[in-house]
């Protein structure tokens, strides 16, 4: 039975991708985040009240301690990771008749072994608000099975220098263009990057106008970039895009994003979906764009977050983007990336949470679930979200039919869950980049862009205090 329990003083509980202690290393497993095992008689981890692990582990001990009525204070041995519950929290147990399972699908798992050798799984939700004791310690197939392979493809260059490592959080905003209302905006925010997608259609010195335009303004530029897609499998136009992408990185592109949802068939041919095809354009467009600037950042193209594709994880229309991520990371796309891509524009709840969505738990709904997505197959990579936003139609009239999962969203939620995610990227260490999606996009049609902008329809910017504040 799934077991509730709300805990106080949790508004950054929840900060688990990058947690750094003495004793986690870091799992050379592509589907676990920060493994540990300990033995000898101790009280479990240190008690440090502000850290998730802690947190979660204490909730997981009361919880047995409660079960078997028995104080557990000291163990012989625990071990603890961060997974993904490929069938939910709840597959470990056996449900009552008529009881409904928890589809929670990222949490904690932690194996004890009390001092009389009896051993013990407990699972956590991130934010250990919801746990589950198993019938019995499993193995771990609570975390993906089997990795997915990658298709066959033809060896790539080598990466002509190493990705650059770790940096502190910086924030920024995707923008049409860097009107007087756009760069107000963005300084209001404390946004120092101005981000805008294009394609390799467009002419060479428009680009670079506009690379001119937001330095001269004193921002960073992010380009992310888009080419033929019915044409992009053929090695000759990867050269072409290639080309292009290094052109503006010589002409002074502070990151380029190399291709944008290519999961999907609205973004890639169907039928050639798949993590590994793409690496080999990510790899011709990393080498071309650090030949010529190697202080560039090279940004992977963030997946659209889908579990549309269901359980095979792929079909000739898509992948899933955890699907997607794990054929990258087995093709070599780590070598080839200065941070993984990410995007996430679906949530209904706060960053804060990772329960509650009215729509169900899969593991896109939520901030920190969709980011384990993102980083689980890269390990030591910091993840740079080239969209993040969040939808609310109030001063529209109504959201259309497609996006009526964000009715209830108000325009202060808006403002305050953006401030929220930047707030906790900045203080878990797991986040290069955060690019707002977006600042100031003025349609609201069947595809309602404008709603997501912090601008909104009256010119004020309720959203701009909040991210400011938390960039601090």
């Amino acid at each position: 039975m799934v077991k509730q329990q709300r805990l106080t003083g949790l508004f950054f509980a929840a900060l688990t991708l990058v947690l750094v202690f003495s004793f986690a290393p870091v799992s050379s497993d592509s589907n676990l985040i920060l493994p540990a095992v300990h033995t000898a008689s101790a009280q479990g981890p240190t008690p440090t009240p502000a850290d998730p692990v802690w947190i979660a582990f204490d909730t997981a001990r009361k919880a047995l301690e409660e079960e078997l009525e028995q104080n557990i204070r000291f163990v012989q041995q625990y071990t603890w990771a961060q997974v993904e519950f490929v069938d939910g929290i709840s597959s470990c147990v056996t449900l009552e008749e008529d009881e409904q399972p928890e589809y929670l699908f990222f949490g904690y798992r932690f194996v004890i072994t009390l001092l009389n050798g009896n051993q013990y799984e407990v699972r956590t939700s991130l934010d250990s608000t919801i746990y589950e004791i198993c019938d019995g310690v499993t193995n771990t197939s609570v975390v993906a099975e089997e990795p997915v392979v990658a298709a066959t493809s033809p060896d790539v260059a080598a990466p002509v220098t190493a990705p650059v490592g770790p940096g502190g959080l910086e924030v920024g905003g995707q923008v049409t263009g860097l009107f007087p209302e756009t760069r107000n905006a963005l300084n209001q925010a404390g946004m120092r990057w101005a981000k805008k997608q294009i394609t390799n259609a467009v002419s060479f010195g428009d680009a670079v106008a506009f690379i001119n335009e937001g330095h001269a303004a004193g921002y960073k530029v992010l380009l992310s970039v888009l080419g033929d897609i019915p044409s992009i499998m053929d090695p000759a136009r990867q050269d072409d895009y290639a080309a292009y992408v290094g052109s503006l990185a010589e002409a002074g592109a502070d990151g380029i994003e190399c291709w944008n949802e290519p999961n999907i068939e609205r973004e890639w041919p169907a039928g050639q979906i798949n993590g590994g095809n793409y690496t080999q354009l990510l790899a011709k467009c990393y080498n071309a764009v650090k030949a010529k600037n190697p202080n560039t950042l090279v940004i992977s193209g963030g997946p659209a977050p889908t579990g549309f594709f269901g359980a095979a994880g792929c079909n000739a229309n898509g992948c899933n983007d955890d699907v997607f991520y794990q054929q990258m990371a087995q093709a070599g796309a780590a070598n080839y990336m200065d941070c993984v891509g990410a995007h996430y524009n679906e949530g209904v709840v706060s960053p804060t949470l990772n329960s509650g969505d009215p729509r169900d738990n899969y593991g896109t709904r939520y901030y920190q679930s969709n980011l384990a997505r993102v980083l689980s197959p890269f390990p030591g990579k910091q993840a740079c979200f080239t969209e993040l936003g969040y939808l609310t139609g109030e001063g529209y009239s109504g959201l259309p039919g497609g996006f009526a999962w964000a009715g209830d969203t108000s325009l202060a939620e808006h403002a305050q869950w953006l401030g929220e995610a930047v707030g906790i990227a900045k203080a878990a260490g797991n986040v290069r980049l955060l690019i707002v999606f977006n600042v100031d996009f003025k349609t609201f049609t069947d595809d309602p862009q404008a709603g997501f902008a912090i601008i909104r329809p009256d010119g004020a910017c309720p959203a701009c205090a909040q991210i400011r504040a938390a960039i601090g």
